[in-house]
């Protein structure tokens, strides 16, 4: 391993699913793994390729939580490498309002990712070197029917982590964003149907969302993922943006080519 960004990092999202994985994953790579979630569901553990995980109760929803755990672990150790894998995800039309479930995701998915930066990025800086690497989402690129809030949550890191980015660089300090695409975790039945029986779009709305969590239950493994964000951390000039899986890829490079109203056309075959 090249630990270009050193071998301390900072995790969330990380009792299930790409972030479990991905915590997993560098452990067993030599990294000492700070892995934070709500309720965290591992103990403290070393792995045999020389790493560890930390696991650390957090909140990305409070700021207080932050802030409490960013001066704690900043005062133990030297975080080169920030992971943002936290998010949670919703159904429902786009007409409708759910405050509280809207608010939750958008609080969670994007301004958790702000809050964590708020804290650690300005160590990075001050390090003049590290790498923020921000888990996005396909459906932050493509819009999916029944999907807008969460499609609205990582689109926004899209833009956000490009001009991050920007504003980091001349502190060596690196943003990348990982899309996957279809991914077999815990996420697929943790998500949460904002849509009544009584809405005209119900059962558009279970029809669409039940092909796109057959997909994503036969997707890929949360594995493949974090073997993706591992090899980011081995480079000094990584990209800004990676889609994971080669279909994917196909998948961005058409979406160039093809006029947009194809694209919507073909995803509204899809799914409704």
């Amino acid at each position: 391993m090249k630990y270009i960004y050193g071998k301390n990092v900072f995790l969330t999202g990380g009792s299930s699913g790409i972030g479990m994985a991905t915590a997993e994953l560098f452990a067993d790579s030599g990294y000492t793994v700070y892995s934070a979630s709500r309720n965290p569901k591992m103990q403290r553990c070393q792995y045999v390729g020389g790493g560890e995980i930390i696991p650390i109760s957090l909140d990305v929803r409070c700021m207080d939580s932050v802030k409490e755990v960013a001066e704690s672990v900043l005062t133990q150790t030297d975080i080169g490498i920030v992971i943002h894998c936290a998010g949670v995800g919703i159904a429902g039309a786009g007409e409708e309002y759910h405050a509280t479930a809207i608010e939750d995701l958008m609080d969670t998915n994007f301004n958790g990712v702000l809050r964590v930066n708020n804290c650690f990025l300005p160590h990075l800086r001050k390090r003049g070197s590290g790498l923020c690497i921000i888990v996005g989402s396909v459906g932050g690129v493509f819009p999916i029917p029944f999907q807008s809030h969460y499609c609205a949550s990582k689109a926004a890191l899209d833009l956000y982590s490009e001009a991050l980015g920007m504003e980091l660089h001349k502190y060596g300090v690196h943003v990348s964003l990982v899309l996957p695409g279809d991914t077999n975790t815990g996420f697929t039945t943790a998500r949460k149907y904002e849509v009544n029986e009584s809405s005209p779009y119900y059962s558009d709305c279970v029809s669409a969302v039940g092909k796109m969590e057959k997909d994503e239950l036969n997707g890929k493994s949360p594995g493949s993922v974090a073997r993706v964000i591992l090899k980011l951390v081995c480079r000094k000039k990584p990209p800004a943006r990676v889609t994971v899986g080669f279909e994917y890829k196909l998948l961005m490079f058409l979406k160039r080519l093809l006029p947009n109203r194809l694209v919507l056309f073909l995803l509204r075959k899809v799914y409704i």
